[in-house]
């Protein structure tokens, strides 16, 4: 939509030129909406971060990637689109690795006990963007924890709590709206990281593609009635990989960036321009509001006014308190709802966000192109992001550059959502399904999925995250002494090798039962319907290709038979690790190969022949009217966790140090420049004590006049940094390093660093604090 400027209106009616003054504020304001709207619409967001200490990171399973402290906070996005007195659906965006079985059962029960029947596993999709840089621990099968010591419960309690929080909120944002869709490519996002694999699909196949990977968005715009622009949610397949697994704080990685960053390009653009000075700074858009005047232009007069306010000691602090100070939190209109932006996965198995390839560490030359490995190791080969070495800085520019394809279709979507929403849902038990395949000239064959199983090329790792020992990709033999250790725990049978070949089994997880079940078997699988958009909940990471075969394997079936229920413009996307987590899905092709991505599909190589089997099913079902088998329930194994994370004891600070006093502040009469590092180090206690969920352990605060304090970045920003570490793994005593990396978006001013935290007494009690840094200037 444009807008012209009001001196091209013709003046000579002075009563139109008024009213048309009027609409354009308005419309400008996002108050008006030139569409009649369709649907009840309502959208929600909560924070999900979790622990942000001692905590294994889910994703690269690396026993020694630890949290310690925040990049910037996780959240759950929701939406809800209902017919007035019709169905309803509800798709969940998680800044987590994946959803979990676990999770999902419990979320359902939640909403089952507030709402009756009006939101059940038929109808709720809850999915993850898979960051490998959030808690984990939240699973419930032994091998997705092993390397968390086992169930986390805080990790847990803040993606359930969070899930139904965000829904609670899309709920009762429920208001007259529009849904409008888009699309559009993105070429510099993501790269093939298994080429080798690829290339083994049919050439025939292959030739209808330009790429070897999905490089389309598909967005939604949601319009509210009264409000305007209350949304987007887009769908698109990278890796979040850009943070590595040496990375030891809190993130979102790519599409967690990308949502923040919309989020705050709308709160100070709205439906402007993204490129404009007032929105955005290389490309990020700035987080202070423009109520935050510049102060003094006299150099000297800013340092004299912040020399007169040193690092206070420490003090007893509310929680409240570092809710209250938050950013958002003093921007945020009472009575608008608030922005709501979600960056979703699709199938991504394929893809990695390190576009400039892979190399070896010790050459510098790129890695062998079957096996991704450096004279035949796998421990050497590493894919490089957009902004190597700096992987903060890979992240910004992959977030960055799917935030601009968001706004741009969100700025020109034009095509409205119309028509039924509907849903289909069944629970699968893919361990021995039995699957009917099409016989070239006729007839067909059955033949069967298998228990879950990993192969030798699982170990190896990917070019995002390598392996270790003499693993490879691509290894479809094994080797005599991982054969034998494997033996050590279980030794598969001779109809489980048959099954799984030419896969090479390490780990027969879907015949390992103790102390519980190693691997999921019973999986659900899902169709949500909103007019021309049909969304395949997916519960793993489908391959390029294997996506390509279930979207178009759908399509096929709503547009059969001449139904007029769906017309040619018929969206159809995938939603990735959604309401389960079961691992990879590849071609048969491509399982061949095996990969890492082959290696990791549980269920032998006709796994996404099963996948497209049912969900052919689904569609069906979906356009007849007819109703489904709800089929046999997963297991809630949540009686049996066991978790060997060691509690927090107690917390201590030095005689005569109190929590929140600076160990080591600014210099007096210190002077930034946008773009220096700004570093201060509080004495602290362990994040676990308090997740302050919804509040922040970090805060930047600017001055306003001579004594007034106004908060300026926190934990949601992507420039500061939230740091913890102890002396010790045995230790009761802490630091907490802020490092804010001065935007150049930053205003000139007085600021002064905060820390909030909460420290526990050997008898158990919790004890909120704060700190305070000196003040200092920015030019």
């Amino acid at each position: 939509m444009e807008f012209y400027p009001l001196s091209n209106l013709y003046l000579q009616r002075p009563i139109w030129f008024l009213i048309s003054l009027v609409f354009l504020l308005l419309l400008l304001n996002g108050r008006v909406v030139l569409s009649d709207p369709n649907y009840l619409i309502g959208l929600g967001s909560y924070d999900i971060t979790g622990p942000a200490a001692d905590v294994n990171m889910m994703g690269y399973a690396d026993t020694e990637q630890i949290a310690s402290g925040i990049h910037f906070r996780l959240r759950a996005r929701s939406f809800i689109v209902a017919q007035p007195q019709g169905n309803r659906v509800v798709f969940v965006n998680l800044d987590a690795c994946m959803a979990s079985q676990l999770v999902t059962i419990k979320v359902i029960e939640r909403l089952k006990a507030r709402y009756g029947d009006l939101y059940t596993e038929k109808n709720v999709a809850i999915s993850g963007i898979h960051t490998h840089a959030g808690p984990g621990g939240y699973l419930q099968y032994v091998v997705y924890i092993v390397t968390s010591l086992g169930f986390v419960r805080q990790s847990f309690d803040a993606l359930v709590d969070g899930i139904e929080k965000c829904i609670i909120q899309a709920h009762e944002n429920l208001q007259p709206g529009s849904i409008f869709v888009n699309k559009g490519e993105i070429l510099d996002a993501g790269v093939n990281r298994s080429p080798s694999a690829y290339l083994n699909n049919p050439a025939e196949e292959r030739s209808k593609y330009k790429y070897d990977v999905d490089k389309e968005m598909t967005l939604l715009k949601f319009v509210d009635a009264k409000w305007g622009p209350v949304g987007s949610f887009n769908w698109f397949a990278t890796h979040g990989t850009s943070m590595s697994r040496t990375n030891s704080l809190i993130s979102g990685d790519n599409k967690g960036a990308a949502a923040r960053f919309m989020e705050d390009w709308f709160r100070h653009s709205g439906i402007g321009n993204l490129y404009s000075d007032e929105g955005v700074a290389d490309g990020i858009p700035r987080r202070v509001s423009n109520i935050i005047p510049d102060l003094h232009d006299n150099h000297h007069m800013l340092l004299e006014l912040a020399a007169s306010f040193q690092s206070p000691s420490g003090r007893p602090a509310t929680k409240i308190l570092s809710v209250a100070r938050r950013v958002r939190g003093a921007l945020r209109q009472a009575d608008k709802p608030g922005f709501v932006s979600a960056f979703c996965q699709s199938n991504c198995g394929d893809v990695s966000p390190n576009v400039l390839g892979a190399f070896c560490t010790d050459t510098g030359l790129p890695c062998d192109f079957n096996h991704s490995t450096c004279g035949g190791k796998n421990e050497l080969c590493y894919g490089r992001g957009p902004g190597y070495p700096d992987e903060f800085e890979s992240t910004r520019i992959i977030g960055e550059r799917q935030l601009k394809k968001a706004v741009d279709l969100f700025n020109t979507a034009s095509e409205k959502l119309n028509g039924m929403i509907d849903h289909r849902h069944s629970f699968v038990d893919f361990s021995q399904l039995e699957v009917t395949l099409p016989k070239q000239g006729g007839g067909s064959d059955v033949v069967k999925t298998c228990p879950a199983a990993m192969g030798f090329a699982f170990a190896a790792g990917t070019t995002d995250g390598p392996g270790a020992f003499d693993f490879k990709q691509g290894d479809d033999e094994g080797n005599a002494f991982w054969r034998l250790v494997r033996n050590l725990i279980k030794t598969p049978g001779k109809e489980q090798v048959d099954c799984q070949h030419p896969k090479p089994i390490l780990l027969d997880t879907g015949e390992m039962k103790k102390p519980y079940d190693w691997a999921p078997s019973i999986l659900p699988i899902q169709i949500l319907r909103v007019g021309q958009l049909v969304i395949l909940s997916v519960p793993g990471e489908f391959t390029t290709m294997a996506g390509r075969r279930l979207r178009d394997a759908v399509k096929t079936v709503l547009m059969s038979g001449g139904n007029k229920k769906f017309n040619s413009n018929v969206h159809v996307v995938i939603a990735g690790l959604t309401n389960t987590y079961s691992q990879y899905v590849t071609t048969i092709e491509e399982y061949e190969m095996q990969r890492y991505e082959g290696a990791s599909t549980l269920f032998g190589p006709h796994t996404l022949s099963a996948y497209i089997q049912e969900f052919k099913k689904l569609a069906a079902a979906l356009i007849s009217g007819q109703s489904v088998e709800p089929g046999p329930q997963p297991p809630d194994l949540l009686d049996k966790q066991i978790s060997l994370v060691t509690p927090v004891v107690m917390d201590a600070t030095p005689p005569g140090v109190h929590f929140g006093d600076c160990s080591s502040d600014v210099h007096l009469n210190s002077t930034f420049k946008r773009g220096d590092k700004v570093t201060v180090v509080f004495w602290s206690a362990c994040p676990r004590n308090d997740l302050m969920t919804e509040g922040t352990f970090s805060l930047v605060e600017i001055l306003q006049g001579k004594d007034s304090w106004f908060p300026a970045y926190d934990d949601d920003d992507f420039c500061l940094r939230f740091k913890w570490s102890r002396p010790s793994k045995l230790s009761t005593r802490s630091h907490a390093t802020m490092e804010w990396r001065i935007p150049q978006s930053a205003n000139p001013g007085v600021y002064r660093m905060r820390h909030f935290g909460a420290a526990k007494s050997l008898f158990g009690s919790i004890r909120h604090f704060t700190g305070s840094s000196s003040a200092f200037v920015v030019t």
